[in-house]
């Protein structure tokens, strides 16, 4: 049991650390882009920000409610993520409208896919709100409180 508590301690370790990576690298790629222009283009760099504070935040208390507030807010990266996703498609979907007046169907969806603005850039959004939500799932915070999880995570640790 204290292994296995132990090998769980070094991956939720591993789990954060890969998680604000991500963040500082994903907020710093947004600002070179300056990826700022109108307010669907500041919400992700607003998150990130966020993230940062609420994850500082959490690594000093670790207590649930900073968990919780993780959990929230990346519930707000994985919608970001995928509003992103059909912004960036439906974009480029117009530009390649205007510039291939005949093309329709899968011809269409392979050229608006594969075009100008990354279509499936902000998948990096989704991606950094599931590692956060694996971090916190039955996190030993939650146990604190008395929560559904203290159970098992008694019996795993």
């Amino acid at each position: 049991m204290a292994a296995r508590s132990a090998t769980l301690a070094v991956l939720r370790g591993l789990l954060v650390i890969i998680l604000l990576v991500g963040i500082i690298g994903t907020g710093i790629e947004l600002l070179l882009l300056e990826h700022t222009d109108g307010v669907w283009q500041v919400v992700p760099l607003v998150l990130l920000g966020v993230a940062l504070l609420v994850l500082s935040w959490h690594l000093i208390t670790r207590n649930s409610a900073s968990v919780h507030a993780i959990r929230l807010l990346m519930l707000g990266f994985v919608l970001s993520g995928v509003a992103g996703l059909l912004l960036h498609y439906r974009g480029n979907l117009e530009f390649e409208r205007e510039l291939h007046t005949t093309a329709a169907g899968f011809e269409l969806f392979w050229e608006a896919i594969k075009g100008a603005t990354p279509t499936l850039a902000p998948g990096t959004m989704i991606q950094l709100g599931l590692i956060g939500l694996v971090y916190t799932y039955r996190h030993p915070a939650l146990s604190a409180r008395g929560s559904s999880d203290s159970a098992t995570i008694t019996r795993e640790q």
